[in-house]
């Protein structure tokens, strides 16, 4: 018997983050470090699986959304669609530094000179497992941005991997006063790109990708401004689920 066959299959919250850019829009990929025992070598998405303390029960209170254009976002996740949300913030924090929340202002949070070095620290705590994004909500007065994030689709990694999962995609824009940049741990690069030039390269043996990346960008490749993407993902109402990580052939 095929032991890689009896994988458990993890759940997990991918976030695809954009930004406008001269050409076409941009979005942020980070490169995995060769070691990883998934993807190792490979430009993704911010995400990782879903945690057990991603359903806290003080999360409905320190978030806001969902919005009334994600009200079929939320009901084709299911009961307990706040876990992927959640998460995807969460790893993109990690992965990225990029925190979608809100301010005791309610603008979207900035980081400056006043800030920068503390929310560095926030995140290494959260990434080590030394804070939880209910303690970061409630230290520094914030609100996860639950309104900002658009379920996409779904993917399901099939047997024979190393690792499986069941991926919950995510499509968002980038906050106007942050950067970006990968955690040197897990990620050891990072890049804004766009989806057709990232496709060009991936061709050309210079950005690898996995199947499942590269569906994703094949998908959105044809969009030419955030603002068009985002009117997509707000207003759609089919979130496919992708068992297999193949490329579309047409």
């Amino acid at each position: 018997m095929n032991e890689m066959a009896e994988q458990p299959i993890r759940m997990a919250a991918t976030v695809i983050i954009a930004r406008d850019a001269a050409a076409q829009y941009e979005i942020l990929m980070l490169k995995r470090t060769n070691q990883a025992v998934f993807a190792g070598g490979m430009y993704v998405f911010p995400g990782g699986k879903v945690d057990s303390g991603d359903g806290h029960e003080k999360v409905a209170s320190l978030s806001r959304g969902p919005s009334e254009d994600q009200v079929g976002q939320t009901a084709a996740v299911g009961d307990q669609w706040q876990h992927f949300w959640l998460a995807g913030i969460r790893e993109t924090f990690e992965e990225s530094g990029l925190l979608l929340a809100y301010d005791k202002k309610g603008d979207l949070i900035q980081f400056d000179d006043s800030n920068e070095a503390r929310f560095a620290a926030h995140r290494q705590r959260v990434f080590d497992g030394e804070m939880t994004m209910v303690e970061l909500c409630e230290l520094e007065n914030l609100e996860l941005a639950f309104d900002r994030i658009h379920f996409y689709n779904r993917l399901i990694t099939p047997p024979g991997r190393p690792r499986r999962f069941d991926t919950h995609f995510f499509i968002t824009t980038a906050p106007s006063e942050q950067q970006g940049l990968h955690d040197g741990l897990e990620t050891v690069d990072s890049i804004w790109i766009s989806p057709a030039d990232a496709l060009r390269l991936n061709s050309e043996g210079e950005f690898g990708m996995m199947g499942a990346t590269q569906r994703q960008l094949n998908e959105l490749k044809d969009y030419t401004t955030v603002s068009d993407l985002l009117e997509m993902a707000t207003t759609r109402s089919v979130f496919p689920t992708h068992a297999y990580a193949r490329i579309p052939t047409t």
